[in-house]
């Protein structure tokens, strides 16, 4: 009984030493009644100040809006052809400098068409011949000397070999090659003393001034775009913008991709730009003067629709609206919003409805 009190006491002792070494250590752990969240009128003024939420505001005004379509095209010469002669032979002559500008009708090279030259003068010999007796023919008949369909037979004669003659020079002229409109010649394929036929290329001709900036769409763009619209445009190595004009739409949708393709033309009077660049397009579907354009960023989608925060006297207040055109960085305000609201444009996330706010930063757009 002695050692079982005994063992008691010991324990108690110990306990009672080590309340006195770790009580400053766990005294923190126990609090006082002076940190409860009711202690005082200082605790409740800071949860009232974390509550107030500091935004930046955006005063709404009239906006020019403008629908824009991104693409990408190429530059395509306004005229381009391969040229070719229209008959064989050999080739005698080559009369233009790679690289250089021509004019239409000015002649680039020719085949040997001694044969033909040769025919021609034959028949108009033959004609000269015929010519005069058709005269005394005529005067023959005149006196009735002979029948009328004598007289006819050498007419007709004489006709035939007119027309000989015509065709010879229509062949003749299939010697030469012509330019066709007036343009830059490229690089040529052939040397004087080559043989060439209907389908050998000679060289090739283009004209760029003005040049065509081809590019395609999405379909659904089909309806709004006309002759006309307004279309910037930028190559790679130049930081210019160019300006350019709609003049077609293909009337057909290509159902591979399901664009539209549509040709603009750019004057390129100093033929600065050369065919076959790469180019980045915009193009200018519609222009709004006086709309409401608000951030994408202070749009909130909900299920119910779409929604803003708007400044009420100190409060954030929800607004139902209803959008209309759309751009990179704004979107049109169709109903929900007039001019002169101030419009919440940071915080979106932590606001709510009625919730205390303070504008740091107000901007008025002009």
């Amino acid at each position: 009984m002695k050692n079982k009190f005994r063992l008691i006491t010991t324990i108690l002792s110990f306990l009672f030493l080590a309340l006195i070494i770790f009580y400053p250590k766990i005294k923190p752990l126990f609090g006082s009644k002076n940190d409860g969240p009711g202690s005082g009128s200082g605790a409740g003024m800071m949860g009232q100040t974390r509550q107030i939420l500091n935004v930046s505001g955006l005063v709404i005004s009239p906006s020019q809006m403008s629908e824009l379509v991104n693409s990408t095209g190429t530059l395509r010469p306004d005229e381009e052809v391969e040229l070719s002669f229209e008959t064989s032979g050999k080739i005698i002559q080559i009369n233009f400098t790679e690289g250089t500008r021509v004019k239409r009708g000015d002649l680039l090279a020719k085949i040997n068409d001694r044969p033909l030259q040769a025919q021609l003068q034959k028949l108009e010999a033959q004609k000269k011949l015929v010519e005069e007796k058709v005269f005394r023919q005529r005067t023959l008949l005149e006196k009735d000397a002979i029948s009328q369909e004598s007289y006819d037979q050498i007419v007709t004669e004489l006709q035939t070999i007119e027309a000989d003659i015509n065709l010879v020079k229509a062949r003749i002229s299939e010697t030469e090659l012509r330019a066709p409109f007036n343009g830059i010649i490229g690089l040529r394929y052939l040397s004087e003393g080559s043989y060439a036929n209907t389908s050998t290329k000679i060289a090739r001709l283009v004209k760029i001034s003005p040049i065509k900036v081809e590019f395609s769409i999405s379909e659904r763009y089909a309806d709004q775009v006309k002759i006309g619209y307004p279309v910037t445009f930028k190559i790679d190595g130049s930081p210019e913008i160019f300006n350019a004009n709609v003049y077609a739409v293909d009337p057909k949708v290509d159902l591979t991709t399901r664009t539209i393709i549509i040709r603009a033309l750019y004057p390129n009077s100093k033929e600065e730009l050369k065919s076959g660049r790469f180019t980045t397009i915009t193009l200018l579907l519609s222009k709004i003067d006086d709309a409401i354009a608000i951030p994408t960023e202070a749009l909130i989608p909900e299920m119910e629709g779409e929604l803003v925060f708007v400044y009420r006297s100190g409060k954030a207040a929800r607004t139902r609206v209803t959008t209309g055109l759309r751009t990179a960085s704004e979107i049109q305000i169709l109903s929900g919003l007039k001019f002169g609201d101030t419009l919440l444009t940071s915080g979106i996330l932590q606001l709510r409805q009625s919730l205390p706010i303070v504008l740091d930063t107000v901007i008025n757009k002009k």
